[in-house]
């Protein structure tokens, strides 16, 4: 199977969506002829203005199947349909919708990638409430697969016993995992921390793009009276980030919106509970007084009371971290997801050949 890849901007780029997409990739090609292709990708919704002429058949002149990852929908929505005649299935790798994300650019971002999901065969999402949005969004019915990522990046080995002994030590250790952005809502994590009565200390990881914000999230602290408890890390080797996960006691992480939640998952790897929003795909993961809680993607009350449920109740959160452990070790391998999507990618290369006449 010849598979084109489509992907905005830079391939290398550090990014759990963008791993995923290079995983995939490197799986593929154990068996298929895979050619990634890049198109630009400037700043939302700039690079609707970069978007090239060329339609999609660009890509699937020498392919059985066309992937296109869906953060690259500004390319193709606005001018760039498919060519008369050009049957060559087009499925969208969809992370999660861009218009999931709320904030003023959503009712544009909603009619453009409404507009690219009308120009796909077939779409694979990394969460079943992604999937649910594709549907949502969709002008027509879709064929769809949900793909989830896994969480290698570690070998944590971390037994319950190891959860149950970091369960008693003081003080409450909170591990955010996550580019220091508004989407993320620090802001509300370092509100949620200041009202807790128990002792504790916060380490947030993660990318810092925009380094106004990330002084806003500094001045908060400052504020707040918490700047000695916070530490902004910036991103961390793997080492040290597992390191960080090990002698945490729960991650939080209040987005507005997650396509899958692969920090929560890596969390759970180390017996973490996760404090993740009901919405997006974190709700595959997490189940709420289980192996985590689901607050609201605002507000900063129910951020504040399920932190202090598990600092003030440490059986709950020995309890709670050996469930996520569980859940954790119960999730599917990142071959079996790979296999998945190629039997996926293969059945509609397939339907789509036309048979000859001789073959009819």
């Amino acid at each position: 199977m010849r598979v084109a890849f489509v992907v905005p901007g830079d391939f290398d780029t550090t990014s759990g969506g963008f791993r995923y997409d290079r995983r995939l990739v490197a799986s593929l090609r154990e068996t298929d002829d895979v050619t990634v292709h890049s198109v630009p990708w400037r700043r939302y919704p700039l690079a609707v203005a970069d978007a090239p002429t060329t339609p999609l058949s660009r890509f699937s002149n020498q392919a059985d199947v066309v992937v296109v990852d869906e953060l690259a929908h500004p390319t193709f929505a606005p001018r760039c349909g498919r060519s008369p005649g050009d049957d060559t299935p087009v499925v969208a790798l969809v992370h999660h919708l861009r218009c999931d994300e709320g904030g003023p650019e959503a009712p544009v971002a909603r009619a453009l990638e409404r507009r690219f999901l009308a120009r796909v065969d077939a779409a694979v999402c990394t969460s079943s409430a992604t999937e649910r949005a594709v549907e949502t969004l969709s002008p027509s019915p879709l064929p769809t697969l949900v793909a989830p990522p896994t969480a290698d990046q570690f070998d944590p080995d971390v037994s319950g016993e190891d959860v149950d002994a970091r369960s008693t030590e003081t003080p409450f250790r909170v591990v955010f995992l996550g580019s220091v952005v508004p989407r993320k809502r620090p802001l509300a994590l370092v509100d949620a921390l200041a009202a807790l009565d128990d002792p504790w200390e916060a380490t947030l990881v993660g990318p810092q793009p925009d380094e106004r914000y990330a002084a806003r999230v500094r001045s908060r602290c400052r504020r707040r009276g918490v700047a000695d408890r916070v530490t902004l890390a910036g991103p961390l080797e793997t080492a040290d980030l597992a390191d960080v996960l090990r002698r945490s006691h729960v991650l939080a992480l209040p987005s507005r919106h997650e396509g899958f939640g692969i920090a929560a998952l890596e969390g759970m790897g180390f017996g973490l509970p996760a404090v993740v929003t009901h919405s997006g795909g974190a709700t595959d993961l997490v189940t709420h007084g289980e192996t985590g809680f689901l607050v609201p993607p605002e507000g900063v009350g129910a951020v504040a009371a399920a932190l202090s449920a598990l600092a003030g109740d440490r059986t709950r959160l020995a309890r709670m971290g050996r469930a996520a452990l569980n859940r954790y070790h119960a999730h599917p391998p990142w071959e079996e997801t790979a296999e998945r999507v190629r039997s996926f990618l293969s059945r509609l290369a397939d339907e789509s050949v036309t048979p000859t006449p001789e073959a009819a």
